[in-house]
């Protein structure tokens, strides 16, 4: 997979991507990493990116033209079907359903706005989607692109060294992820829930997964709306709620 990011600061990309599954990725060749700064398409002395906005009011918007450059050169530099997504705080919440979609494609192209966003006719132009890592605002698209890249590389095949590992994450299947624990056994916090140390793998698989349905309607219980959930697992929520006095 190949991710093209349009960014003013194409180091900061480079350097959310060097470590841990995300570097190992782009050392396995898994996935390529491409920044593309706006800045040098831009023309003029001052290689101007961002002007006042129309109508008034504070900050800056940035150029149609620079960001457009930037984009047709990422679409030129490799073959294939391009997606251009927006991170904007307009845009569709990016969950663990939308990673897995963007895993699945041959390319991306992440734009990063900065100052008060970007001209819309860029983006109605340009872009096939907006996306939201949430319900904030950060001084730029560079920290929301990192995490979709983040989340994206450790679903590539091979990036995680036990495959298994990516099919266990919150979210995976809907839920929120089970408690986890490891040496050792005793300590001051407290002891390893004895049904781990049983080596009962039924037991162990029962266990993890109620510690799931009870996280998930502790914390996020609207996930359990649209959750494939068992029988075996409604008869779960149903002592778990029985035993919460619901």
């Amino acid at each position: 997979m190949r991710i093209d990011v349009i960014t003013l600061f194409p180091d900061l990309i480079a350097q959310c991507a060097a470590f841990g599954v995300t570097g190992r990725a782009l050392e396995r060749s898994l996935l390529s990493l491409h920044a593309w700064n706006p800045r040098d398409y831009a023309e003029g002395n001052y290689r101007r990116v961002d002007d006042r906005p129309f109508g008034g009011g504070p900050g800056m918007v940035m150029l149609v033209d620079p960001l457009r450059r930037a984009i047709q050169a990422a679409r030129e530099a490799a073959e294939g079907p391009v997606r251009v997504i927006y991170m904007s705080p307009q845009g569709r919440r990016f969950d663990q359903d939308k990673a897995r979609e963007l895993a699945g494609l041959e390319r991306v192209v992440l734009l990063c706005g900065r100052y008060e966003g970007v001209d819309e006719r860029l983006v109605q132009a340009e872009v096939d989607e907006e996306l939201s890592i949430g319900d904030y605002v950060l001084s730029g698209g560079e920290l929301a692109a990192a995490v979709v890249v983040d989340a994206v590389a450790r679903l590539q095949d091979g990036a995680l060294n036990d495959a298994e590992s990516a099919e266990q994450d919150s979210f995976q299947d809907g839920l929120l992820d089970c408690p986890h624990y490891t040496r050792p056994v005793e300590h001051e916090l407290g002891k390893v829930p004895d049904v781990l140390l049983s080596g009962n793998h039924a037991e162990i698989a029962k266990w993890r997964r109620e510690q799931s349905l009870r996280r998930t309607l502790e914390r996020r219980p609207e996930l359990l709306d649209e959750a494939p959930l068992t029988k075996a697992d409604l008869k779960l929520l149903d002592a778990i709620r029985k035993g919460r006095g619901q």
